[in-house]
């Protein structure tokens, strides 16, 4: 009876310690996070607590269970899969403090700081990085994970010897995909493109949602999502319609009859602007810049501090002033002109 009762007690004792230890640190974080309102980082640390206490019951359960004769029979295995646990949990607690630091940093420095384009530049930096760094603790912990197995020490010394030959190799199979990688920590610290830019690519205008190491994610005006290889981005032109700041000229032109009273449509342009919430106060102006033999080509210039913005203004300035012309000066839209045809004397 003591020989399965004691197990039995050691692994609920351990059960309860964890619980205990993981309520008493959950609710210390919580008395911090309402104390420190200015920082989140108390409040994002509470995700610790799940692999908390999976590092400390697999430490209690590691420390106890040869005394207390839990699976004697097994010892060797039972030894093996709570080091085993006791790896991968640690992994699993230092990303999510890493992580956590991380995203209370960038928030501090998001709520601080004024340039909303250096904001999606540390953005964007902060994500690759912390996905490398995730990648990388992965596989160290997936490694070390390995190495308890004694076949793998054995054949260790013959992996390195090959590890030249293989890394040839694996390098010219994986070409595409490691010049994804290196695009990917290109563009997260050459600042060519950032999470939150306006872009236009193959012809397709649309957000930056998304930067990993090997893809890119633009999500276009019609909520569409075009997944592309960050590799595009450091190898073909594009348009980054927010690189150098996010204010936006736009053009708004017109079709109208060569009579068009274009003082007063430069006097209702005016009108109209100053009505307009889109519109950012710094150019507003109306110039003919062509004309055919039945219009005239009317440009009207605007300027708003974002891409959205300048889509709306250009939309509400077009019909606005469409209708304005369409209600007090008709005549001024395009018109085909007809005429008897002249008589011709026969001789």
């Amino acid at each position: 009876m003591e020989n399965v009762l004691r197990p039995v007690l050691v692994v609920a004792a351990a059960l309860v310690l964890t619980l205990v230890a993981g309520w008493v640190l959950d609710l210390l974080l919580r008395k911090a996070d309402a104390r420190h309102t200015e920082t989140p980082l108390w409040g994002l640390l509470r995700r610790c607590v799940p692999p908390f206490r999976l590092v400390l019951g697999t430490a209690a359960l590691q420390a106890a269970y040869r005394p207390a004769g839990v699976l004697p029979a097994h010892e060797t295995g039972v030894g093996h899969a709570l080091t085993l646990a006791q790896i991968a949990s640690t992994s699993w607690l230092l990303v999510r403090i890493a992580t956590a630091v991380v995203e209370a940093t960038y928030a501090r420095y998001a709520a601080a700081s004024p340039d909303d384009a250096r904001v999606r530049r540390v953005r964007t930096q902060i994500t690759l990085i912390q996905r490398v760094l995730t990648a990388v603790a992965v596989v160290v912990a997936a490694a070390a994970m390995l190495l308890t197995f004694p076949p793998m020490r054995t054949v260790g010394a013959s992996v390195l010897a090959s590890a030249g030959v293989l890394g040839i190799v694996a390098g010219i199979a994986a070409q595409a995909s490691l010049s994804n990688l290196f695009a990917g920590l290109q563009i997260a610290f050459g600042d060519t493109v950032r999470i939150g830019d306006t872009v236009v690519v193959d012809k397709e205008w649309g957000r930056v949602e998304e930067i990993t190491l090997t893809f890119l994610v633009v999500r276009t005006w019609d909520e569409r999502r075009i997944t592309m290889p960050v590799s595009y981005f450091t190898s073909k032109p594009y348009e980054n319609w927010s690189r150098g700041g996010a204010q936006m000229t736009g053009t708004v032109f017109w079709h109208l009859d060569h009579s068009a009273p274009l003082p007063l449509m430069r006097d209702k342009l005016a009108e109209l602007l100053k009505d307009i919430p889109e519109w950012d106060g710094r150019t507003g102006s109306l110039a003919v810049t062509d004309t055919t033999p039945n219009t005239i080509v009317v440009r009207a210039v605007v300027t708003a501090k974002d891409a959205d913005d300048v889509w709306t203004l250009r939309c509400t300035v077009r019909e606005q002033l469409i209708a304005w012309l369409a209600a007090r000066h008709p005549y001024a839209l395009p018109r085909v002109t007809t005429a008897d045809a002249a008589s011709q004397d026969t001789p």
